[in-house]
């Protein structure tokens, strides 16, 4: 893949003017083999101090406190970037670890423990009977149910742009059979915890060279699952795609409310509020100010 420049832009507008408690602000991938930053900006409004910090899961976090009170607030981030995507490599079936059920060391799994752990309901067992159709074959490696899945989703449920905020619980998703790309990173997260996997919530940007992928033109969600011998591995039923050079990925945590790329307190009455977002990712020298 060539550099690509991603443009991510949040405004908010309010009726009156307001001030601002501290804002929490995860726009910001973290260099790693797989991705390196070559440039990055950051424009506020209103103006303010800036810290940067990881949070618990190694995420990069910037802390943005406004100084003056506004009828608006503006956070627009540049990055060039250069990925260096890894092709999904085949598992070694002589490892018995690698089948279903998964099986994780004593020392990963005390890493992983919280990420294994549900953290939504299903009281009527909603979840649970749509995990036990999708029963594997005894001698089906994890890697392969993974990308059944996977497909699944993406092949079954109807794709539809949310623009309420929040993320549908699982047995939401499942009942209407449609939702957002977090919507369904949430449902396989959700339903390979209760299987026994480690899975995180990951959010960033998709490249979007075709007409066929979705969620560009917004910030995009998808599933991270920890598997032996292979780590974290990205998975996007949203698109039926897995370990996808089009995935950027810039953070990963263990509930979607945790990755809100922008989250903070308004102090006083704002009145009528209206918010506007845009992200374009595009390879560097074709970059245009229009989406894709």
């Amino acid at each position: 893949m060539g550099r690509l420049r991603i443009l991510h832009e949040t405004r908010y507008a309010y009726e009156r003017p307001v001030d601002f408690g501290p804002q929490r602000l995860i726009i910001r991938p973290r260099d790693s083999h797989a991705l390196r930053i070559v440039e990055a900006s950051l424009v506020l409004y209103p103006p303010g101090a800036t810290r940067w910090s990881y949070d618990a899961n190694g995420n990069c976090v910037c802390l943005f406190q406004p100084s003056q009170r506004s009828d608006s607030m503006r956070v627009a981030s540049e990055l060039v970037i250069d990925r260096y995507p890894a092709p999904l490599a085949p598992q070694r079936l002589a490892n018995t670890d690698t089948l279903t059920p998964i099986v994780y060391s004593r020392e990963d799994r005390i890493t992983l423990e919280p990420f294994i752990a549900p953290v939504t309901d299903d009281p009527d067992g909603v979840l649970l009977r749509w995990l036990r159709s999708l029963q594997a074959d005894r001698d089906e490696t994890a890697l392969a149910f993974l990308l059944r899945m996977n497909q699944l989703i993406h092949r079954e449920f109807d794709y539809a742009v949310r623009e309420a905020e929040g993320v549908q619980s699982p047995v939401e998703t499942l009942q209407k059979r449609s939702g957002a790309c977090r919507d369904f990173a949430w449902l396989m997260i959700e339903g390979l915890r209760r299987l026994g996997y480690a899975a995180l919530f990951a959010t960033g940007y998709i490249h979007c060279p075709g007409a066929q992928i979705r969620g560009a033109g917004a910030t995009h969600a998808w599933c991270e699952v920890f598997l032996p011998d292979l780590g974290w591995l990205e998975f996007d039923p949203t698109n039926g795609i897995a370990e996808s050079p089009d995935l950027i990925r810039v953070a990963a945590t263990r509930t979607p409310a945790e990755s809100l790329p922008v989250s903070g307190a308004i102090i006083g009455d704002p009145g009528e509020s209206r918010l506007h977002v845009s992200v374009e990712v595009r390879l560097a020298e074709e970059f245009a100010p229009e989406m894709c």
